[in-house]
């Protein structure tokens, strides 16, 4: 089976005045449709640089990148990418915000716009449709941008750190929402983090990266008993120290 997204000998370099950069070194990995999957590494080793290429946003100088065995273009309208920041407009209601992207494509007709309100209702934003931004918390702005990124339908979603914003009691919330939204709606993702555990309670597989020149390290297969589904679960499970001090292992090798 072709996997969702296939990553091949993937190498990239900044460029200026002082010379040539080696950002990522001959990245290679696999993610299969449905999969959930966490890229770690140590800050600088091109974890974001990485996500930029894989949404056509940059190219890679040497590799490949496949979506659905297809080269990836520049025009990646089947990628969604969930960054730091919600971004969301301050002048705009939360409704108006989520249907952004549908609004620029012009495809925000009646049948979209009911689709919108019941996944407001479903993701927790029902009653604030008409609320502005800074009417709502954090977890409920990154949840509105989750809507606004999946209202257009991606094939893959790319999260950048998402719930780094966060404090540490409403990112363990969201992270444990939002997560929950993306494997309920059946779709595939990639994750990057500097959190280990956060990382380890979502993923199916976590790609570890080195320092920089970025070379993956390692890939490690998460599995967790049938009774820990959720992230919050598993960050209970007797297996989740485990696969910490793995991951933690690998990062520490890197050093």
């Amino acid at each position: 089976m072709i996997p969702k997204l296939e990553v091949s000998g993937v190498s990239y370099s900044y460029h200026s005045l002082d010379g040539e950069t080696l950002a990522l070194s001959d990245i290679s990995f696999t993610v299969d449709t449905g999969e959930f999957l966490a890229i770690v590494g140590p800050s600088g080793c091109g974890k974001s640089t990485l996500l930029t290429m894989l949404c056509g946003l940059t190219t890679p100088d040497s590799g490949a990148i496949l979506l659905d065995g297809k080269p990836l273009t520049r025009d990646a309208s089947a990628i969604g990418y969930m960054l730091q920041k919600d971004h969301l407009f301050e002048w705009r209601t939360i409704f108006s915000n989520v249907s952004l992207g549908l609004e620029i494509q012009k495809r925000l007709d009646e049948p979209a716009k009911h689709e919108l309100q019941a996944m407001i209702n479903t993701y927790g934003l029902g009653g604030f449709e008409n609320a502005y931004p800074s009417e709502l918390s954090g977890g409920m702005r990154q949840r509105a941008a989750l809507i606004r990124t999946l209202a257009l339908k991606p094939e893959l979603l790319l999260l950048d750190e998402p719930f780094s914003a966060l404090d540490y009691q409403t990112r363990l919330s969201v992270c444990d929402d939002i997560s929950s939204i993306i494997r309920r709606a059946h779709k595939t993702a990639i994750l990057v983090t500097h959190d280990l555990s956060e990382a380890i309670s979502v993923a199916d597989r976590i790609v570890v990266l080195s320092s920089r020149p970025g070379k993956v390290k390692a890939i490690l297969p998460i599995t967790f008993d049938s009774g820990c589904t959720s992230p919050l679960d598993r960050r209970n499970c007797p297996e989740f120290s485990n696969y910490f001090n793995l991951v933690w292992k690998e990062l520490k090798e890197n050093d």
